[in-house]
Formats: C-alpha cells, sequence, structure tokens
C-alpha cells in the first residue's frame, strides 16, 4: 500500500475548468488517484478508477457529490445524493417516465421540432448556435415534458445553470449562484399538481406520490432533478455538437453517407467533451486505488472527462472520430447512479445530429467563448457566420 501522489493542481481555477485536458493529462501520469490540496481532495483520473468508483457504492457514497456541504444539505432527500435502498426508490420514481417505452411515444415530436428549428436556421445562414439551437431546443423539450408553465418557464435556464454551479466548492461562482439556485429550491418545495400542465410528466409524478410509488413530500426533489441536473448538461451537449461537426466536416460527412452512425456520433461527442467536469463522492471507508489508500470520509473528485481521454483505455483519445462509438464513456456515469435522463438527452441530441447532418454540409463558425463555470464544460457563444447546406 501506498500514499497517492500530490499535485497543485486546482480543479475549479478558471484556466483549468475552461480547458481542462492538460491539467487532466498530468494527473492522469501522475496516478490513477492524485491528492490535491488545494481542493482538499482526491482526484480519480483513469478510465478504470474513474469506472471503478462510480461502480461501487458502498464505498464512494453519493451523500455528498458537492463539493459544499450547503450543497449537499440542500440535496439531501433527492436520488442524485442518497445510496440505495433509499436511492433506489427515489430513482424509480425519476425514471418512471424516462424508459425507453416512455420515450418512444415522444420521439416523433421531438425529431419533428428538432428538424423544424434546424431547418430554420439553415435558411436563416447564420445564427447564434448556444442561444439559437443548444439552448432553445432542450428548453422547450423539458419545459413541454415537465409541464412547466408561466414564470417557471421563463426562469428554466438560469435556475439550470444555477443548480449545478452550487455543486462546486464555495468559491464565487458558487456564492453568487446559490440564490438563484434557492428559488429553484423554493418553487419545488411548494409546488402542487395543479402548476403543472395536464397530462405532463410532472402531474405523473404527484399521481405516482399520491398512490405510495414515491415517499410523501418527494414529489418535488424528483421535479427538482428534471430541472437541476438534466437541463445544463444537455444544453451544453448540443453546442458541443455543433461545434466539434464545424471543426471536423469529415466527421459530418461520415454521419451524412451514414445516418446509422448517428447514435456513435453523440457518443463521440459526450467522450470528447462530456458536459460535466468533476462529481462528487465521499469514501465509506479506507479504499485502495490501484495500491494507493484514499483514507476513510475523503471528499473524492470523479474527473469524467480525464478517464474518457485515458490512452490505456482508448486509442488516440484525443482525436474526435464518430466511428469509434465509445458506448462505455463515462460522461453519463455509470452504475446505480447512472444518469437518469440520458434516454430523453440521447432522443434530443440524436435528433439534433441527424437534422444537421441531412441539411447542412459545412458550419462555418466564429470563435467559441468559454466561461469557467464550476461544474459543467458548456459554450456560452458560437456564432455560425455561413451554413453551406446539404
Amino acid at each position: 500500500m501506498s500514499t497517492p501522489p500530490t499535485s497543485d493542481v486546482d480543479l475549479f481555477a478558471d484556466d483549468v475548468v475552461v480547458d481542462p485536458y492538460p491539467a487532466y493529462a498530468a494527473l492522469r501520469e501522475l496516478g490513477p488517484v492524485v491528492r490535491l490540496p488545494s481542493n482538499d481532495l482526491y482526484a480519480l483520473t483513469r478510465y478504470d478508477a474513474v469506472r471503478g468508483a462510480l461502480a461501487d457504492w458502498e464505498s464512494f457514497s453519493s451523500t455528498s457529490i458537492a463539493f459544499n456541504p450547503a450543497a449537499d444539505e440542500a440535496l439531501t432527500g433527492t436520488s442524485l445524493a442518497s445510496d440505495p435502498p433509499e436511492h433506489t426508490r427515489l430513482r424509480a420514481a425519476l425514471t418512471e417516465n424516462l424508459t425507453p417505452r416512455a420515450l418512444r411515444g415522444l420521439k416523433g415530436g421531438i425529431e419533428a421540432k428538432a428538424d423544424a428549428l434546424v431547418a430554420e436556421l439553415v435558411d436563416q445562414g447564420s445564427f447564434e448556435a448556444v442561444d439559437a439551437l443548444a439552448r432553445a431546443f432542450p428548453l422547450e423539450v423539458v419545459a413541454d415534458l415537465i409541464g412547466f408553465t408561466g414564470h417557471v418557464r421563463t426562469n428554466m435556464l438560469r435556475w439550470g445553470q444555477a443548480a449545478m454551479q452550487v455543486i462546486g466548492p464555495m468559491n464565487r461562482r458558487t456564492a453568487e449562484s446559490f440564490p438563484v439556485a434557492g428559488e429553484l429550491y423554493a418553487w419545488c418545495a411548494q409546488v402542487t399538481a395543479d402548476d403543472l400542465a395536464a397530462g405532463s410528466v410532472g402531474r405523473g409524478i404527484f399521481e405516482a406520490e399520491a398512490r405510495g410509488a414515491v415517499p410523501p413530500g418527494t414529489a418535488g426533489h424528483v421535479i427538482h432533478q428534471y430541472l437541476g441536473a438534466g437541463l445544463d448538461t444537455t444544453v451544453a451537449a448540443i453546442g458541443n455538437v455543433v461545434a466539434l461537426f464545424a471543426a471536423h466536416p469529415d466527421q459530418l460527412d461520415l454521419v451524412r453517407a451514414d445516418p446509422s452512425l448517428v447514435p456513435a456520433a453523440f457518443n463521440e461527442v459526450l467522450r470528447h467533451w462530456p458536459p460535466v467536469n468533476a462529481w462528487g463522492r465521499r469514501t465509506t471507508k479506507d479504499v485502495v486505488v490501484d495500491g494507493a489508500v484514499v483514507p476513510a470520509g475523503s471528499q473524492v473528485a470523479l474527473l469524467l472527462g480525464a478517464g474518457n481521454r485515458d490512452p490505456r483505455h482508448y486509442d488516440d483519445p484525443d482525436a474526435f472520430l464518430v466511428a469509434r462509438n465509445p458506448v462505455d464513456h463515462l460522461a453519463f456515469g455509470y452504475g446505480p447512479h447512472g444518469c437518469a435522463g440520458q434516454g430523453l438527452a440521447r432522443l434530443e441530441a440524436h435528433a439534433v445530429i441527424d437534422a444537421l447532418a441531412r441539411r447542412v454540409r459545412r458550419l462555418v463558425v466564429g470563435p467559441e467563448v468559454r466561461v469557467p463555470a464550476n461544474i459543467t464544460r458548456s459554450i456560452e457563444r458560437l456564432p455560425v457566420l455561413e451554413v453551406i447546406p446539404a
């Protein structure tokens, strides 16, 4: 047994969260687990270590997914921040309306919305990809799905962004986001079925609570996760789709020539640029990672992007290659806490990729603008200067 190596990297420094890959490569070379005194945590850096921790909920508890205690306290009672058996019960309510069977009923409508939006943007000839597509499309899909109306629909984006931001350490970004995230927590604490559109998934969650399928008083927690965990990450993923296909037109050509590559292309987008940089866990006992001991009670950061670029697992990991089809990427997590909404996210992204591949030959873009964020790595602005139609 050994002590993990130490690094002076600050995972949440502005330059690192904007472009973490140089830091990830350095940390991976130090070892599969690295002590980071700047953040008072242990970082898991290699694919096997990250996937192993995601699978081992008994050793790596989800009761501390955040990097500050206030956020962990606020998330208490959600499936995100609980372990089995409580997690199993809470997740069942979350996934009831996200099963493959349930999503099949949404597929046609989501594909039609994506195609209409992409067709409109292609006709315009130029557009701002983040506002006009990456944000606009999932906002509409999620709002309709959950049944959000009125001021909630208006506040979805800022609430979703803040809910992810506060998972970071108690830095300036977190402190500034807590009041906004608090608006979401407050609304979820008092929301009723009547606040949500008839026939929506949101109404269905309250019906599940009424029949005892989920614990009393938890319907609001479930709705919080649809918005808090699912929106900002999907916005990031769709923005990344546009940026990567603009930078790699040969890969867009491959998807246009073979539409069956759409799912593989999205898997590669998620592997290459996962929407989430780091996710937290806390060790319940001394845990040995490849011979190095992580002490009981330690805060752990699972570096999903570092694992996804591990050359021990993927050949040529820094290349963007849609035919790779990395079905085992880490962007959606793994194990009992694997992303509950990944089916919906895939449905949305596949629809966008398919529409782009059919309607677009080239996207000429200006410089992408990224702003520092604690957890979600996304593009803030991406001007599409010219669309060359297919």
